[in-house]
C-alpha cells in the first residue's frame, strides 16, 4: 500500500491544510474563558441609558428602545397622532416664500399714519415671450399638417399636439399662424408666418 510519498509537495500542502483545519475547529468549539464575561457585565452595569430625552420643541419624552417585533404599537401611534403642526405661516410648498405677517393689533386705525397703508401685492411678472419662429409647412398628401419652427440655430418639425424643445406645445396649425403654448408658464401665443 502506497501513501503517496512519491509526491512530497502534495503531502506537505495536505499536512498544512489539515493543521489549519484542526486549529480552526479547536478555536470554534473550545469553551471561552470565564474572565471576559464578568468584565462585560460590569461595563454594561456602569453605562446606564437615560429614560427621558428632550425633543426639538423642548418637550420631555420617554426613550423608546428599538423593537424587533413587527406588530403595531398603539401607544406609539397615539403619541404621533397627538403632535400638532402649528407652523409659522410660511408656505413650505413654494420656494422663497416668506412667513405671512399677522396683524398684532385689533385691526382698527389708531391714527392718520395707518390710513391708506394697505399693502398691495407685488405685481406679477409677465411670462417670458415664446422665442420660436414659424417659417413654413412640411406637408405630404395623406399625412397630418406639420410646420417648420426655428429657435436660434435649431430647427424643429412639429404637428398639432407635439411638444417642441421640451417646453412648447403646438396647439393649432392654420395657413398663416401657429398657436403655441409654453407649458412651463401656461402662456399661449400665436406665431405668424415669417418670410425667411
Amino acid at each position: 500500500m502506497k501513501l503517496g510519498v512519491e509526491n512530497r509537495k502534495q503531502l506537505i500542502v495536505l499536512g498544512v491544510l489539515g493543521a489549519i483545519a484542526i486549529g480552526t475547529m479547536a478555536y470554534e468549539f473550545w469553551p471561552a474563558s470565564q474572565t471576559a464575561a464578568p468584565a462585560a457585565e460590569q461595563r454594561a452595569a456602569t453605562t446606564t441609558k437615560p429614560t427621558m430625552r428632550r425633543t426639538a420643541s423642548g418637550k420631555m419624552v420617554p426613550v423608546v428602545e428599538p423593537r424587533l417585533d413587527p406588530t403595531l404599537d398603539l401607544t406609539l401611534l397615539a403619541q404621533s397622532e397627538e403632535i400638532k403642526y402649528a407652523g409659522n405661516g410660511r408656505n413650505i410648498f413654494a420656494a422663497g416664500s416668506v412667513p405671512i405677517e399677522t396683524p398684532k393689533k385689533n385691526g382698527t386705525a389708531q391714527g392718520n399714519d395707518q390710513v391708506g397703508s394697505i399693502r398691495q401685492p407685488p405685481p406679477v411678472a409677465p411670462p417670458p415671450p415664446i422665442t420660436l419662429k414659424f417659417y413654413g409647412f412640411a406637408n405630404r398628401p395623406g399625412e397630418t399638417k406639420k410646420v417648420f419652427l426655428s429657435q436660434g440655430e435649431d430647427i424643429f418639425i412639429a404637428a398639432e399636439g407635439d411638444i417642441v424643445d421640451r417646453r412648447y406645445k403646438v396647439l393649432r396649425i392654420s395657413p398663416t399662424t401657429v398657436d403655441v403654448e409654453d407649458v412651463l408658464y401656461n402662456n399661449r401665443q400665436s406665431l405668424p408666418l415669417t418670410q425667411g
